[in-house]
This record gives C-alpha cells, structure tokens and sequence, in this order.
C-alpha cells in the first residue's frame, strides 16, 4: 500500500498528496492518470496525475472532497498508506513541439497542467499558463505553475487577482496578441472546456474529458464521448481529445448523470458518522 509521505492543504476542500509508488512514477507520462480505492469493497475512483518523480519515486494527485470516497482519502494524512493505487492509466499528452502552448486550467483541474508544462519547457517550447478560479483563494500551485511556463497569466472572476474576468477573455487576449497560441490545451469544468473550444476556434486544442470517467479501464462504458463520428472512451481512449470533434451537449448531460447518487451516497454517509 502506497504510503503518503506529503500533504498539504490548497483549499478548503483541496488537498495534495504526494506518495511512493516507484512503478507508477518511472512509468507515468503527463496527461495519464491513476485509479485509487481508499477501502476494503469501496469505490474506485480517477484522479489525474499531478506530477511525478521518477527517480525519487513518487506520485503527486490533487484531491477535491466533492463525494464520499474523496472525502475519505482527504482525512488521510502524512505516514498513511492508501488502500489501491492503480496506474498508470490512459494515454499521455501528444502536442506538436516547436510553437506556443497555452494552458488553461479551471479550478482543482489545472494541477493536471503541473507536468504537462513541465515538459513543454523542458523540451524548449515558449509557454503560457492562464490559471483561474472565482477568488485569489482558490488559485492552485501558483508558485509550481509559474516554474514551469514563461508566462502565468492569473485570473479570478471578482477581480482580487491579476485579470478580472474568465479565462477565456484572458485566452482572446492572448490570441488577438503578437505571440498566438499554435495549440492550447485546457482543463477544468465542462462549461470551462466547452467554452476554450468556441473561443480557440480555428486553433488546434485539446481538452480532458476526465470528468466523465468513473471505472478508468473502459469496462463500465459511462465515459462514452463522441469524438468527430467517432464513440471514444475518455479513460483509454483519452483523456485528451481534439476540442473541435468533441460533441459537448452529450459530454455536459452525461457529466450529470450521476450527481443525484453522489448526493445520496454523501447523505448516507453523514448520517452514518453523525451518530
């Protein structure tokens, strides 16, 4: 069982784990992930990869407590061990090398930013960051980010930070700028994702259909996505896609598939612990 060797809190409800898991990380590439199971019969549930370590050995994931499963591995702390950790999953990022990337990260999904830039810089490509949140509070790995692109461009919709304003008015900035992006890749929210695709119109994108997977190894079939005429699965096909081929209008209502059992499922388990 991998043991937790770092925590540390981002938010209220965002938490960062780094562990042993010597296997994954000599294995891992940015853009793949790793199923966790936190409990004996408990769920399985995805989470990206924020950054690796291959020579010391170690995983690093960024945790937001929005069900069950991701409230009880938020309780863990330094010196526990995990449950599973299975990985490494999905397909790594492929981006043509030689141009200027932007990132565009929404909420606890620009950690997934962390070794993908990383490796764009390392490789000698000009880089640009756009992390937003809804207040300066909820910007995640500021320092980590600026690290690892040229450029972090900073945005919180009421203004308590940098740009006032979303990402994607900072995004048609950069755009309409001297240094246009030749891809962009965004991740975060699916109403965030969706609207980087209307507003990169024309400029080669990707976007993470993460939010959809819930088994991870293309068995239960819930990350169905239509990708161009094509059905893809966003775990083993993915999680990066072609931003202009994905069918957004299913991706949104099959991302709400399951919010009422999430809902039930976090009832339960409060009345549970409430005696």
């Amino acid at each position: 069982m991998p043991k937790i060797i770092e925590k540390r809190l981002l938010t209220p409800i965002t938490k960062l784990f780094r562990f042993e898991a010597p296997m994954i990380a000599e294995a891992a590439r940015p853009g793949q992930f790793v199923i966790i199971r936190v409990r004996e019969g408990g769920e399985r549930i995805p989470l990206t990869i924020a950054d690796f370590d291959a020579a010391a050995g170690t995983v690093t994931i960024v945790v937001q407590e929005v069900g069950v499963t991701s409230r009880l591995l938020g309780a863990h702390e330094e010196g526990d061990s995990i449950r599973d950790v299975l990985g490494p999953l999905g397909q790594a990022a492929q981006i043509p090398s030689g141009g200027h990337v932007v990132g565009v990260g929404g909420g606890f999904g620009s950690a997934a930013l962390w070794c993908l830039m990383r490796e764009l810089k390392e490789r000698g490509d000009r880089s640009t960051i756009i992390l937003g949140a809804r207040h300066e509070n909820l910007l995640l790995l500021r320092d980590e980010l600026q690290e690892v692109c040229d450029h972090l461009a900073l945005c919180t919709n009421d203004g308590s930070i940098g740009f006032k304003g979303f990402v994607t008015q900072r995004l048609q900035q950069i755009i309409d700028g001297p240094d246009t992006p030749t891809h962009i890749i965004a991740i975060g929210p699916m109403p965030m994702m969706r609207a980087v695709a209307t507003t990169a119109a024309g400029i080669p994108t990707q976007v993470s259909m993460d939010p959809l997977m819930i088994d991870g190894t293309g068995m239960c079939g819930c990350c169905r996505v239509t990708v161009g005429d094509e059905i893809k699965f966003a775990c083993v096909d993915g999680p990066l896609f072609d931003a202009a081929k994905v069918d957004f209008d299913e991706a949104v209502k099959r991302n709400k598939m399951y919010v009422k059992d999430e809902q039930r499922a976090a009832e339960c388990h409060g009345r549970k612990h409430a005696h």
